[in-house]
């Protein structure tokens, strides 16, 4: 990770769960770590967390379901900072909302949440990674298992969030044919966990089959991922705790 000591990591969802240990993990090894959340509160709880560490981190109060918000973050990061070089997706949603059952709303919350909302991260991301003309950069799309699979019967009542992860799935591939087309050298990557010790699958009532995953092994893999050598592109990592039973 020496490579990236001192460089610029925004990572979005990162006042809570797996975000929050991704920020500690990217902080600890030197890089300057700009976190995006609602809850400012608890951005501002981390941001005392990480004083003293290796690197720096500092905080932007995000909606991403407001575009105009979005577009101000990335704004104020370029003014501030000058240039991006390792973008982390990682804000999400769950909701209990199913296709026959679900409420619209919710619906709308997370796909604007885990899909447009992440793809307009990503566009301003490259956008500054391009203006500064970076040597390296990384764009790593927390995913999930249900962005590879169907949900199955048990886990029913979240199928409709699975529907915005495969959009994921399929978005990152394509984000990684755009960036080899116009040559930038920037890696792309989708972390898919399966169910992860976090407040999302307790506030959509997930049903775990097996183990679970801590926010700490996804910030791990996370480092595995950004700590390979530039010619080589991890595009996709999935993990599942050792009990897992989804098949």
């Amino acid at each position: 990770m020496e490579q990236w000591s001192g460089k610029i990591a925004v990572v979005t969802g990162a006042s809570t769960g797996i975000g929050a240990e991704i920020c500690k993990k990217l902080v600890a090894s030197g890089m300057i770590v700009i976190g995006l959340a609602r809850r400012e509160n608890k951005l501002k709880e981390l941001a005392v967390t990480l004083k003293g560490e290796s690197g720096e981190f500092h905080y932007f109060r995000v909606d991403l379901c407001q575009e105009e918000n979005i577009l101000e973050a990335f704004k104020w990061i370029k003014q501030t900072f000058k240039c991006i070089d390792v973008l982390v997706n990682n804000a999400g949603v769950a909701k209990n909302a199913d296709l026959l059952k679900g409420d619209t709303a919710d619906w709308k919350l997370m796909f604007d949440t885990n899909v447009i909302g992440m793809s307009i991260c990503t566009k301003e991301a490259v956008r500054v990674m391009k203006e500064c003309s970076i040597e390296k950069g990384h764009i790593i799309n927390i995913n999930s298992l249900l962005g590879h699979i169907q949900a199955p019967e048990f886990l029913s009542n979240i199928a409709m969030y699975g529907a915005t992860k495969f959009s994921v799935t399929a978005i990152t591939g394509n984000l990684r044919q755009l960036i080899g087309k116009e040559k930038l050298p920037i890696r792309v990557t989708s972390i898919s966990p399966g169910v992860v010790d976090t407040d999302m699958p307790k506030a959509a009532h997930v049903p775990v089959p097996g183990g679970l995953l801590k926010g700490e092994d996804i910030a791990d893999a996370l480092l595995y991922v950004l700590g390979a050598p530039q010619h080589v592109n991890v595009a996709e990592l999935i993990l599942l705790p050792s009990e897992n039973k989804i098949k």
